[in-house]
């Protein structure tokens, strides 16, 4: 096993350590986020940093990258207070990948990559209709995070929609049977599959 300094891996090419340290911290879940401006023009984003904080309250946080080079999908939050989260299957994960370009304030995502905006009276923001597992999420708080000038984003969650063929008898979500995707770094995207469920585990004598 060899070993990489910070200092080594500062020096070298910024692409290269930029793959490097974005699949350092493994697998993470990889969804799209749907927004609305006021004026109802919808955006569409792809995430790889969505984390679980809380079942009770229902909460989940998302780094927003600084503003000048992902404006879009923070401004529509701050603006209507509304948001949605769609798992990526395989059967769009490219068109999703697609949504990571540079577009233009006032053109759609869903117009360039030909995915469905579904919207759901009275929720703002719009899902996205290939996703077979989807929920919308009111923001709660927006911290920014100095040390890279992105902002960790934590909203709450309001509905959700999915199967209930995907759903255990004890609320487990089978996201793997709904194709639901992994990915690795920025541009690495991986199947699914459930390993085990094992039980709570308690601490035990030596």
């Amino acid at each position: 096993m060899e070993k990489f300094t910070i200092d080594q891996i500062k020096s070298w090419d910024r692409f290269y350590r930029g793959n490097f340290i974005n699949s350092l911290s493994g697998f993470k879940s990889v969804s799209l986020i749907g927004t609305a401006n006021a004026a109802g023009i919808p955006n569409l984003a792809i995430f790889s940093n969505i984390v679980h904080l809380g079942a009770d309250p229902a909460l989940i946080g998302f780094v927003n990258r600084p503003l000048e080079a992902a404006p879009h999908t923070l401004g529509n939050i701050k603006e209507t207070k509304s948001y949605t989260i769609n798992h990526i299957h395989i059967g769009i994960y490219q068109q999703a990948h697609q949504t990571s370009a540079k577009y233009p304030k006032d053109c759609s995502e869903f117009d360039v990559t030909g995915l469905t905006p579904a919207w759901h009276s009275p929720i703002h923001s719009p899902f996205v209709a290939e996703s077979k597992i989807r929920y919308a999420l009111q923001l709660e708080e927006i911290i920014p995070i100095r040390q890279n000038n992105t902002f960790f984003v934590i909203g709450a969650i309001t509905d959700v929609f999915l199967d209930k063929s995907l759903l255990e008898n004890d609320g487990f979500i089978k996201i793997d049977e709904a194709d639901s995707l992994a990915s690795l770094g920025i541009d690495g995207y991986y199947k699914t599959e459930k390993i085990d469920r094992l039980p709570y585990a308690k601490a035990t004598t030596v």
